[in-house]
């Protein structure tokens, strides 16, 4: 399934100068890192993928089913950067009941939520109560709330924020086993989030794209003598840097 941006334009309130405008957009297959700094459009974009808000002007669609109608969310599962626990329930209901609210039957949700928690490696912690995960399981246990009713696109709003490496090497590991079966949106200021895992870059910059391609070309922009462990954060610089001074 593709989902497009298509002439899109969006702001908070109705005479305030609009995040986005005339923004257009298809998500590549695979997992696509968004980068860009404060204010760029990044939660904007993310939101108008899930639905969550509408376009003022544009469409977004996926396969041209527009984000109004139900089916389109039934397809799209949407990880916002705070995932809170509900004390009471396990990690398994946790996931049936997110199911059991896209519309899933109760039953067919806790049969599909195992499936989910396995997907993302927390089967073992299916009865732990979800205020006892930790913040790298509990970032696993929403995407496994967004995979329970088969989405075909998954947004992740700053997934890795907070998380210490370890959380965040298992995080990305789980992204990389799922990346060849769902469309993958991933906002993130980590620019080492992109690692080796990342098919596709796009950075924005005041509501506007500034690169979109693979990591490869991504990476291209990386300054001749820069260390390998800096040449993600160094090859972002560098093109934000070309939007600020296009002469230069």
């Amino acid at each position: 399934m593709t989902m497009h941006f298509d002439n899109v334009t969006y702001a908070y309130r109705r005479w305030s100068r609009p995040i986005l405008t005339d923004f257009t957009y298809a998500l590549p297959v695979g997992l696509t890192v968004l980068l860009g700094p404060n204010g760029a459009g990044k939660s904007t974009l993310l939101k108008l993928a899930a639905g969550t808000i509408r376009p003022a002007l544009g469409t977004v669609a996926l396969d041209g089913v527009p984000s109004t109608a139900r089916p389109y969310r039934h397809n799209v599962g949407w990880l916002p950067q705070h995932v809170q626990p509900m004390p009471q329930l396990t990690a398994r209901e946790y996931v049936a009941y997110a199911g059991w609210l896209k519309g899933m039957a109760a039953s067919t949700a806790h049969e599909k939520a195992a499936i989910a928690l396995k997907r993302v490696n927390l089967t073992q912690q299916a009865a732990m109560k979800t205020h006892r995960l930790s913040g790298g399981q509990l970032r696993r246990l929403g995407v496994a709330a967004t995979l329970v009713h088969d989405a075909q696109v998954l947004l992740l709003d700053e997934p890795t924020a907070g998380l210490d490496p370890q959380q965040r090497r298992a995080f990305r590991d789980v992204l990389a086993s799922l990346s060849g079966q769902a469309r993958i949106l991933m906002s993130t200021h980590d620019i080492q989030d992109l690692a080796e895992e990342a098919n596709h870059v796009t950075v924005l910059h005041a509501g506007r794209i500034l690169h979109n391609g693979t990591a490869k070309e991504f990476l291209a922009y990386t300054p001749p003598g820069v260390a390998p462990g800096r040449a993600a954060e160094a090859a972002y610089t560098t093109i934000l840097d070309s939007d600020s001074n296009p002469s230069g």
